[in-house]
């Protein structure tokens, strides 16, 4: 009799959709547990520290793991910009 070697609840290591330091437009959809936003890349879920819902933000991929990414915001959202905008008008 023939056993199968099987990993039970092991994810098998398939390429991800995202690479440590590409950068992408991101906009924030939702807030984790700890306060970081989330965006989603291909699906891919990546955690970015220093946003919130709503934010659209520039950010560089600084790790990447099985199930998630983390992110960090390299240019901030579109209040910032509008903000940045007025006080050089003025």
């Amino acid at each position: 009799m023939r056993f199968e070697r099987r990993s039970f609840g092991r994810r098998i290591d398939l390429p991800k959709p995202i690479k440590v330091g590409e950068e992408y437009e991101v906009e924030i959809n939702e807030v984790g547990s700890k306060g970081d936003g989330i965006a989603r890349i291909k699906n891919f879920v990546v955690f970015v520290n220093g946003t919130k819902k709503g934010d659209k933000a520039r950010i560089r991929i600084t790790e990447v793991r099985n199930r998630f990414a983390i992110g960090e915001k390299i240019s901030g959202s579109s209040e910032e910009a509008r903000v940045e905008e007025t006080a050089t008008e003025e």
